[in-house]
This record gives C-alpha cells, sequence and structure tokens, in this order.
C-alpha cells in the first residue's frame, strides 16, 4: 500500500483549507480551492494539450512564482517529471540540459524567453523542443500562453503514481565539467519531506516566503511542505533584500530559508531595521558556509528568533543534517558544525582509502538515506562511482566530534594544498570575514613556483570603510596557524560573482590565476 506520494498530503489539504487564502504572488491571490483547481487543469493540460506522458520531462525557466508552485505540484502528483533550470545557465550548459533530459515541453517567462530561444538556435542541431509555454504577458518567443492551457483544460486529478516513479529532474550546477540530471523518485522527495517535518514545524498558521530559486533543491520544504500543511506562500521573483523586508512585513511572514549571502545583504541593506523582521519566527539558513561574524550578529540582533541550518545537497532532495535553535543559543564550537545527522541518515567520515576515520579526524563526508537520488540521468558511470561501497560519496570534506555533530571544513576541490599542508578556505573565510571592514571574502588557491598553491584572499569592503593587507593577514594570526594565513590579499569593489543559488563561484575567481598553467579548473 502506498504512502510516499504527494497525493497523501497535498489532497488533504486542498479539502480541508479550501477556502482559506493562502498564496499571494505581487497582486494575485488564491485560496487553497483555487490552487487545486489550477494544479489539476495543469496536470490536465499536461497530458491531453502538449502531449506529456507521465515519465516525460518538461523543464521550467522562470523565477518564483505561484505558476512554478503549480508545475512542481502537478509533477510530484504523477502529471510528468519536472525539470527545473538553473536561471544562469550559458546557452551551451542550457541547450546541453534540454537534450539530455529529452525534453520537449519548457515553460518560461518574460525574462528568459529569449536567452532559452537563443540558446536552443545557436546548436548546429534542429531544437527538440515541440512547444514553449509563457508564464505571464510580453512580446517574447513562445507557442501558447500558460493561462490559455488552464483555461480550456479540466480539473481532472491524475492517476496515483508509484513511489519509485520519477517526478524531478534537477541538474546539478555542472562546477566540474557538464551539469549532472539528478533524478529523484517520489520516494525521495517524500522521505525528504518527512525529514523536514521531524525538526521544522510546518504548521497552518506559518506565513513561508519563497525568496530561495525555486529551481534550487534548498526551497524544496517550502514548495511541498507549505501547502501540505496549510500554511500560506509568499512569492519573491529575485531575491532583492530591500523587497524582502517589504513583503516580509506587509504578509507578516513568520518562516522563510536563506543562503548565507541572502541574510548579509538583507542586514546590510540601507532600509533595514531590526524591528522589520518583527514577525519572524524561524529562520533556516544553508547551501554555503555561515561566515563566523555574521552569525554572531543575527543572534544577537534576535534573540527570540528560532535560528536553525539545514545541510545537504540536490543529490538526497536535500537534508541530511540539521543543527538546531538550542545548539544554536547555547553556542560555544558546535556554532560552527553544521547540525547531526536527522532521523532516517547514516552518516561516516572516510579516508582516501574509504576507511572510517575517528571522531576529529578530516576525510570525505559519506552518507546513506533513502531520500537519495535514483542516479545521474544517462551517467550509469558517474552513479556508480559516487555511490560506491553503498555509501552516496558528498565530496565535502569534514569530521564528526564524540556526539555526532558534522563540521564541514571545506569541499574537497577547494582545498588548498599549499609546501604539502592542506589549507581549508571556509577555515580562512571565517578568520577573515570577523574583521569589522569585510563585506564578501573568498579564498582560493593560486600558483606557486615553490608551495605549488599559495593562500590567495580575495575581499570586498563595507561601504566607507578602509582596511590593508596587512591589517587582515594580521587578524587572521590570531586565530588560525600561519601557514593558513593568505600570502597576498586582492580588494576588489565590484561584488564577487555569485551562482544561481548565491553561492560564491570560486572557479570564475581561480580561472585567471591558473590559465596558463595548465590546470584545469573546478
Amino acid at each position: 500500500m502506498k504512502e510516499l506520494i504527494y497525493h497523501r498530503t497535498l489532497m488533504p489539504a486542498l479539502e480541508r483549507f479550501a477556502d482559506k487564502t493562502a498564496f499571494f504572488d505581487g497582486s494575485y491571490t488564491s485560496t487553497y480551492a483555487d490552487h487545486g483547481d489550477r494544479t489539476l487543469r495543469l496536470c490536465h493540460a499536461l497530458r491531453h494539450q502538449l502531449g506529456i506522458e507521465s515519465a516525460d520531462r518538461f523543464a521550467v525557466m522562470a523565477t518564483n512564482s505561484h505558476q512554478f508552485l503549480e508545475l512542481y505540484h502537478a509533477a510530484l502528483l504523477g502529471a510528468g517529471v519536472i525539470n527545473p533550470l538553473n536561471l544562469r545557465l550559458a546557452g551551451k550548459e542550457l541547450d546541453y540540459i534540454v537534450r539530455d533530459s529529452g525534453t520537449e515541453v519548457v515553460f518560461v517567462d518574460t525574462f528568459f524567453a529569449q536567452h532559452l530561444a537563443d540558446a536552443m538556435a545557436s546548436s548546429d542541431e534542429p531544437s527538440p523542443i515541440r512547444h514553449v509555454v509563457l508564464i505571464g504577458d510580453g512580446d517574447v518567443p513562445h507557442d501558447i500562453k500558460y493561462e490559455e492551457l488552464i483555461a480550456a483544460a479540466e480539473p481532472v486529478a491524475p492517476d496515483e503514481p508509484d513511489e519509485d516513479d520519477l517526478c524531478v529532474l534537477m541538474y546539478t550546477g555542472g562546477t566540474t565539467g557538464l551539469p549532472k540530471g539528478v533524478a529523484l523518485e517520489n520516494r525521495a522527495e517524500m522521505l525528504n519531506l518527512y525529514h523536514i517535518a521531524t525538526v521544522v514545524p510546518l504548521e497552518e498558521d506559518s506565513v513561508y516566503l519563497h525568496q530561495t530559486p525555486m529551481f534550487h533543491a534548498a526551497s524544496m520544504g517550502g514548495i511541498m511542505g507549505m501547502p501540505a500543511s496549510g500554511g500560506s506562500s509568499v512569492f519573491m521573483p529575485f531575491y532583492e533584500p530591500g523587497a524582502a523586508l517589504e513583503l516580509i512585513e506587509r504578509h507578516g511572514v513568520t518562516q522563510t530559508m536563506m543562503v548565507p549571502t541572502m541574510i548579509a545583504m538583507m542586514l546590510g541593506h540601507e532600509s533595514f531595521a531590526p524591528e522589520r523582521l518583527a514577525s519572524l519566527k524561524r529562520l533556516t539558513y544553508g547551501a554555503s558556509p555561515m561566515p563566523a561574524a555574521l552569525l554572531d550578529r543575527l543572534l544577537s540582533l534576535y534573540p527570540d528568533l528560532e535560528v536553525t541550518q539545514g545541510y545537504g545537497m540536490t543529490e538526497c532532495s536535500s537534508l541530511l543534517t540539521w543543527l538546531d535553535d538550542k545548539d544554536h543559543r547555547i553556542g560555544g564550537p558546535r556554532l560552527q558544525s553544521a547540525g547531526r545527522p536527522v532521523t532516517g541518515v547514516a552518516m561516516s567520515i572516510r579516508d582516501d582509502q574509504g576507511n572510517e576515520v575517528g571522531p576529529r579526524e578530516t576525510g570525505e563526508v559519506w552518507a546513506r538515506a533513502g531520500n537519495f537520488m535514483r542516479e545521474y540521468w544517462n551517467k550509469p558511470e558517474a552513479t556508480a562511482e559516487v555511490f560506491e561501497g553503498g555509501w552516496y560519496h558528498t565530496g565535502d570534506a569534514g569530521y564528526l566530534d564524540e556526539d555526532g555533530y558534522l563540521f564541514l571544513v571545506d569541499r574537497v576541490k577547494d582545498m588548498i594544498v599549499t609546501g604539502g599542508e592542506n589549507v581549508y578556505s571556509a577555515e580562512v573565510e571565517s578568520a577573515i570575514s570577523k574583521h569589522a571592514a569585510v563585506e564578501q571574502v573568498a579564498v582560493i588557491g593560486i600558483p606557486h613556483e615553490t608551495w605549488g598553491e599559495q593562500v590567495h584572499a580575495i575581499v570586498v569592503l563595507r561601504p566607507g570603510a578602509a582596511a590593508t593587507a596587512e591589517e587582515l593577514q594580521d587578524a587572521c594570526r590570531d586565530q588560525i596557524a600561519g601557514y593558513k594565513v593568505p600570502k597576498s590579499v586582492e580588494f576588489r569593489t565590484e561584488p564577487l560573482p555569485l551562482s544561481g543559488a548565491l553561492k560564491v563561484l570560486k572557479r570564475d575567481l581561480r580561472a585567471p590565476y591558473w590559465a596558463e598553467h595548465g590546470r584545469a579548473v573546478n
């Protein structure tokens, strides 16, 4: 008997909260009944107007919106497999993903319709796309409008999928070559939702702000959990800190997910005032390391705010470990951890030979749980490699303490080897970020004739602030070993390059330094 399908959570909520107005997207509002009607019409339209069968992929390249949520829910109800596209994909990457996934129908909004058209036109091969569906209005390439599909369809629920049917095909960022498609089953997505529900209250009086990109796995808790609980959903197309503050105030937002970069931008915005976030009860962060100074400021500003951290990746739908609010308030060394594995997740730290190491010994983080992907799409060798030995190899370097808390020291590929010593960039970044003048920092390895690599810091200072390289280096020496202190510091006035998920693109920062040294840049 099936349980791990979205029908079991969404359909009861649509009935129980039918008359509740709970979806807010600019001037658009809708009740649960409206959302259910539109989602079921979309399911019908995918099959009967667009020719999408339950195992077929359809792509979405659009900003956050209630339509994006409807498309996710249609896929989770079994109407097709959603392929959410990273909004910062270059043309060649976009063309590759569309062809690799077998996508023939793409939903776009006015921001990205032309980019899609240009990407597909740049290839020598004929475009495989049969239909381009436009969300909203605009004089951009498309052949049918989203609202026309909805109006012409019938509100009929599709047949229930099986737990092992695919529902999401989410491509990774492609920082180490071509993007890889992460194939996720209903079972994985539902177990991930259950994992989230064990650590985050999903309540009908919650008001959730969708501000992380909805193409990203970090958004799945809000996409699946909030509508299933009877809570309200507020949509923000692009993240902009001033607009986020306004939406939080206007709608009384109680809960949201942010990456540390977003938090820093909000607290540093000219219109920020602590009282503007008074309605917030819960704030979860993750997806990249949290600078210690930023976390200290957040906790001091909001002593009553429930601050939590999640760690995971696209391949696990996305949650593995959790650092709860109690741990944040106790403080101490655990503030630098990613928490402990959530219920159902097993974790192990392994050395280069695959042997398990002891507490506080650094190695690669391995994990296994029911919310992991089935495979990398069309990549059996990569799938076998990453699951070798029956565990998922995360590519993250870290250690477990005696109480099972996970401490991430870096991405394995971001580790700097200088003079035979391993330096983890995240540790150096944390030390530099504590300087009051620092707005952003990224630490990378650059070529050095003697040491192989030297530690190099790229820093953006706060407006009106001043600091010298020597000051930042001296500040580091008080916190970390001498060989970890940056040997060079580069100051920039423009913000550091960010991915669509608002992570610093270290590959782009490294590339100019290694271009003439014959080393591939990851």
